[in-house]
């Protein structure tokens, strides 16, 4: 919903007392005001532990669709010279199939593939709970239910380290046993105008400003620019480049207001997925197969029998150029995407940048082209789906690049920034150990491992 002034301004201030409950003193010189544009919810986690003190910071940015080569090609001179001054993926990295937004914040933040952690797609319906996720639902996404795996700021959490959520999906939600000690709901109404992007540092700056044993050592930050415009306008448009630049100049001010803080700060800048340019127009799926009886979710499929299964895969398999059809157990191995019943069956799979529903509106309602940009497609087959790598910091070694890798090897990377112990996931802390001025060692000795 939007929120009013009035509301803002009593949210804020409701917080900011449970702030203070929950060991937020004031001392002279050191008081610090939330930004009211972004209200914060307060979990009551205890204070930092000895250990958790001890233990450097990290801000994570996700830029939305912030294509791998778009910093280059339009001169994002603050993104290229964090890279500079420690570690960038120049071919970009790997987003983790299907190329969506909430499937690849989850995995960025739990080392999961989508099969794993749950969100297969931002939409998809569960046989289990008979029910259906979508990033729009906010029952659905503040449900902790939904999710698996250990996501970072519970990680953190559980093992005595407070963490600040400023947006991210899935951090609305109580995952593992804990949420983050502060997150901000939500809000598409309002989370892209001025005053809310502004606060994001503001409010980051504030808390990084309390004292020792309360204030966060992870921060994300979440910006949902420049994917709107990708969207709307193509990866190409003169519109889309200007929010690059936008988003560009807004890592710039945070980066120097994290830098006023002389805190030892690891800032790290990612994105989801990039954006490709749509072909053509619909394919729509129920045109080559009765679907009757399945339940659908964007191009998912569900069928409610092995019958009903099979005769969708038949009709499906040899349909179109557009895609290739699998049962969802032959999906090819590299997708990771054939174990979890979330995914449907039979398993749509484009063969490039086509828009591929299963049904069109109902009769009677006009049809609309698809939009521009989309994403959503194997990286390894569509390069434009390829993500964005920066980070700059104490424990990040200087001026050195890396070769695309899977983003599932983030989660590890940055649990060892922090000192955390990371339980097992599908990423690996060897893949970027040598961005780290320890080389990867000691991984869970330094910080907050111990209470």
């Amino acid at each position: 919903m939007r929120f009013r002034a009035g509301v803002r301004g009593f949210l804020a201030a409701t917080v900011f007392a449970a702030l203070l409950a929950g060991g937020w003193t004031r001392a002279a010189g050191q008081e610090s005001a939330l930004n009211p544009a972004l209200p914060l919810v307060h979990t009551d986690n205890g204070q930092n532990s000895a250990a958790a003190q001890k233990a450097h910071y990290v801000v994570l940015v996700s830029l939305d669709g912030f294509r791998w080569d778009y910093a280059a090609r339009d001169g994002a001179k603050h993104l290229l010279a964090l890279g500079k001054q420690g570690v960038w993926a120049p071919e970009g990295m790997l987003s983790s199939y299907p190329s969506l937004t909430f499937p690849n914040h989850f995995t960025l933040v739990t080392g999961l593939y989508p099969e794993h952690h749950g969100l297969v797609a931002n939409s998809f319906w569960d046989e289990k709970k008979q029910a259906r996720y979508a990033i729009a639902d906010a029952k659905a996404v503040t449900d902790g239910s939904w999710y698996a795996g250990v996501p970072l700021w519970s990680l953190a959490e559980s093992q005595g380290m407070r963490t600040a959520c400023l947006f991210w999906p899935g951090s609305e939600a109580k995952i593992a046993g804990f949420a983050p000690t502060w997150y901000a709901r939500f809000d598409g109404k309002t989370e892209a105008t001025d005053a809310v992007q502004q606060a994001r540092i503001d409010n980051a700056v504030a808390l990084l400003r309390m004292p020792e044993d309360a204030r966060p050592h992870l921060i994300t930050i979440y910006y949902s620019e420049p994917d709107h415009e990708g969207h709307e306008f193509g990866p190409d448009a003169p519109e889309t480049r200007a929010a690059v630049l936008k988003m560009d100049a807004m890592v710039g001010k945070l980066e120097a207001a994290l830098k006023a803080t002389n805190l030892p700060i690891d800032l790290v800048v990612v994105s989801d997925h990039g954006m490709a340019k749509i072909e053509g127009g619909w394919v729509t799926l129920d045109q080559f197969a009765d679907l009757t009886g399945f339940e659908t979710a964007g191009a998912l499929l569900y069928g409610k029998t092995e019958e009903d299964r099979a005769r969708a895969y038949d009709k499906l398999s040899h349909a179109s150029s557009q895609f290739v059809a699998y049962r969802r157990k032959d999906v090819p191995a590299a997708l990771n995407y054939n174990s979890n019943p979330r995914a449907g069956d039979p398993v749509i799979i484009a063969t490039g940048p086509y828009a591929i529903r299963a049904h069109g509106p109902p009769a009677g309602k006009a049809d609309q082209p698809p939009i521009p940009g989309m994403h959503g497609f194997d990286p390894r087959k569509l390069p434009q789906m390829k993500a964005s790598f920066f980070a700059a910091g104490p424990d990040i070694v200087h001026g050195r690049t890396v070769a695309p890798f899977e983003n599932v090897n983030i989660y590890p990377w940055l649990a060892h920034l922090l000192g955390l112990t990371a339980p097992k996931s599908d990423g690996s802390l060897n893949v970027l150990a040598g961005t780290l001025r320890d080389g990867g060692e000691d991984a869970g000795e330094k910080g907050a491992s111990a209470q």
